[in-house]
């Protein structure tokens, strides 16, 4: 086949190319043959040597009894494209060959081929193309069948799967997004746990600071703050000054407030008046009034 596209090589280029292709004692034959002939030998007389040298006698023989023994491994397709090869030198045909074709496929394939094929067939190659076609679709049933029983046993794992067989809705994405952007968060408080006193407004302003990475790492561990990667705390209420990787974190605005007020109300508060310094007393003061019995009014 390859010649055929050079027609216009000569003898010599031809023996000498086969040549390059040969091995072991077919090498040794043919540089055996170079030595004795040389350059007076020809294309036709070199191809009818080496034919007629490693010719095989049993070649149709070997070829009958591997055709026979030939089965369907499960692929149709590997089946019929071996049986053709060796049918090249077995030249089975007619009730031989259908016979061998019979034996080799399963119950299903023949099956199929009978339903779907009323009568005899003419010739070879319509039974050949009838059996191919029937076990193409005993395939096609048997990976369907594979991949339903993959799915109800999947169902069976985890019943409360969100969607059970591929011909239904797989969950929306965007809807599993939000899921896990909101793990962090019990459900019922969602919508009202930031933006709320001693909270942060939202969570884009909890997590600024926090390095991408840690963020990353801290939403997909099983701490509960995502902004400092401890627990103990939600990510919406966390007012630590750094994350447990050292990274220092902005002040809190709530504990900002705070502490304003606290210095604003501190400096805003009148200074109570020093009280004056009391003048010394005497232990005893001296008697300048008298004493009550002395009143003129007195029986005494």
């Amino acid at each position: 086949m390859y010649l055929g596209f050079y027609p216009e090589t000569v003898d010599r280029q031809k023996i000498a190319w086969i040549g390059t292709l040969l091995t072991d004692t077919a090498l040794s034959w043919h540089l055996h043959r170079y030595r004795d002939l040389g350059e007076a030998d020809t294309w036709v007389n070199y191809s009818a040597a080496i034919r007629a040298e490693y010719h095989n006698d049993r070649e149709a023989a070997d070829a009958q009894q591997k055709l026979g023994q030939l089965r369907y491994q499960g692929s149709i397709r590997a089946y019929i494209t071996e049986l053709r090869s060796l049918n090249n030198f077995a030249r089975a045909n007619g009730e031989s060959l259908r016979e061998k074709v019979d034996l080799a496929m399963t119950d299903a394939i023949l099956d199929m081929r009978f339903s779907q094929n009323e009568g005899e067939f003419i010739d070879d190659d319509d039974f050949l193309h009838a059996t191919y076609r029937a076990g193409i679709q005993v395939e096609k049933r048997k990976a369907l069948r594979a991949t339903r029983e993959l799915v109800r046993s999947a169902a069976l794992r985890n019943p409360e799967a969100p969607w059970k067989t591929p011909l239904s809705k797989p969950p929306n994405t965007e809807e599993k997004q939000k899921d896990l952007q909101q793990k962090d968060t019990p459900k019922t408080d969602r919508k009202t746990q930031y933006n709320q006193p001693g909270h942060w407004a939202s969570k884009d302003a909890a997590l600024t600071g926090v390095p991408a990475k840690e963020r990353e790492e801290y939403g997909r561990s099983n701490d509960d703050c995502w902004r400092c990667g401890r627990s103990g705390n939600r990510t919406y209420e966390c007012f630590a000054r750094s994350t447990k990787k050292g990274t220092s974190l902005p002040m809190a605005p709530w504990k900002v407030s705070a502490v304003h007020g606290e210095k604003r109300k501190r400096s805003e508060e009148p200074e109570a008046p020093i009280p004056a310094k009391q003048q010394k007393v005497a232990a005893v003061e001296t008697m300048d009034t008298a004493p009550l019995w002395e009143e003129s009014d007195s029986d005494f």
